[in-house]
Order: structure tokens, then C-alpha cells, then sequence
């Protein structure tokens, strides 16, 4: 514990990075990876919230924009989100990590209500937290969601992972130029549409003061040597860059 930089993190993942090589759906080698890269984090003392996102298996704006009421479709979204997270804790539990998921809708039959004092209370007692079903509300990304539980949580970090190795003025698989940034500010962020997260997300960071770090989910034990301190992906920070 006294090696770590982060004791309390919220791992926000998107669901398409569940899907591997497929085009819908989760893989079940991807899912096993990530639940093995977040035991280590167990292992080592670090408390882990997490948020994954829908977009495997529907996205609410993307339904919306089809001609779905948007309401409909971004309840549909989220209980896409509370699919994964049961498949991640299925994942979690079938190799000895005690794991919760806390819905903001009521689900009761398949995972507990979202209640902020008892998800502090699971992460004391070591368990992986899984906040699913978003915010419980329409028109909020899981990125807002992410930073939400992260500020409620009190957790040091929220950690975006990705497929990229943080945060780029464009998109590095299409730009090759694209300049990497390895620290930079939520206003900045906001103010150059970096894609970071979208600016509600941004914003409630920013305004509580919660760094994001940005980083590449498939480098095998990034995640490991981020929590112990190396500077792994890009910093998002309140204040001017250092």
C-alpha cells in the first residue's frame, strides 16, 4: 500500500472494447483479460469502482438518432450497461474477486440498488464495485456517470481506458501526425473538443477537482504500473498544465 499512488480508483471502460475483433457483443478472452488486470489492482490493496459502457450492445443516442424516442432508447442503453457489468462480475467471481453491481435503476432480481454509503463500504471491505445503468437518467453519457460515482466515491483518480495510448489532438488510428499530449487541463480539453469525455463529464471533474488519466487498456499490466506510479497515458488535471 505505502508504493501506491492510488488507493481508490473508478475504471471507466466502453463496452466496445469488450467486443475484441467481433462487431457486437462481448468476447470472452477481452472480458477475462480485464478482470485479470483488475484482480492484480485487488491484490495489491487498490479499491476499484468501476463504469462500463453500453455501446457492445446498444447506444441510446446512436437509437435516437435511427427515430427512437430518445428516453426509450436511452433506457435501453442502460440496461445494456448493467448486461456487461454482470458479465465483468461473472468474470470477476469465476477467479476468487469478490465483486458487487450497483444499479441506478431497480433491478433487485440480478444486482443491488446504487446506494452511495454502502458502495463506499463494499470498496473498504475489498469488493470490485460495478455502478451500472449510467446515472439512472436520459441524456447522460456513462462517461457522466463514471465522473459522478467517481466524486461521490471519493475516489483519487477516475481512469478512462481506451484503445489509444491517451489523449491526441485527432484521432491517432486516422491521423498519424496527431500530437499527443501527455498533460493537459479539462478546460483544455473542453475548449479543443479533444474527445476526452464529453464536456458535462469534463465539467463535474473539473469543478471537484478530479485528475483523469487516459491510457490504453490493451497494454498488458498498464494499469499496474499507473496505480504504482509510473506516468502511464495522458493526465487530465484542474489548473494549468505542468
Amino acid at each position: 500500500m505505502a508504493d501506491l499512488r492510488y488507493r481508490r480508483i473508478l475504471l471507466k471502460l466502453s463496452g466496445e472494447g469488450l467486443m475484441g475483433r467481433g462487431d457486437y457483443g462481448i468476447e470472452p478472452q477481452v472480458i477475462e483479460r480485464m478482470a485479470a488486470e483488475v484482480k492484480q489492482l485487488r491484490d495489491i490493496g487498490v479499491q476499484v469502482g468501476m463504469v462500463i459502457g453500453g455501446g457492445n450492445i446498444f447506444r441510446g443516442a446512436g437509437l435516437a438518432q435511427a427515430g427512437m424516442d430518445r428516453v426509450t432508447a436511452d433506457h435501453m442503453g442502460m440496461l445494456a450497461t448493467v448486461i456487461n457489468s454482470l458479465a465483468m462480475q461473472d468474470a470477476l467471481e469465476r477467479i476468487g474477486v469478490y465483486t458487487r453491481v450497483m444499479s441506478a435503476l431497480r433491478i433487485n432480481e440480478v444486482c443491488e440498488d446504487y446506494i452511495r454509503r454502502r458502495a463506499v463500504r463494499h470498496l473498504e471491505k475489498g469488493r470490485i464495485t460495478i455502478f451500472a445503468a449510467g446515472t439512472g437518467n436520459p441524456f447522460f453519457t456513462t462517461d457522466s456517470a463514471a465522473s459522478l460515482r467517481a466524486i461521490e466515491i471519493g475516489a483519487d483518480v477516475l481512469i478512462k481506458a481506451t484503445k489509444v495510448d491517451g489523449v491526441y489532438s485527432a484521432d491517432p488510428m486516422t491521423t498519424p501526425d496527431a500530437v499527443f499530449y501527455p498533460r493537459l487541463t479539462h478546460d483544455q480539453a473542453i475548449r479543443e473538443n479533444l474527445r476526452v469525455m464529453d464536456a458535462t463529464a469534463l465539467t463535474l471533474c473539473r469543478e471537484y477537482g478530479l485528475n483523469v488519466r487516459v491510457m490504453n487498456i490493451n497494454q498488458p499490466g498498464a494499469l499496474l504500473r499507473l496505480v504504482q506510479g509510473q506516468d502511464v497515458g495522458s493526465l487530465v488535471e484542474r489548473g494549468e498544465p505542468r
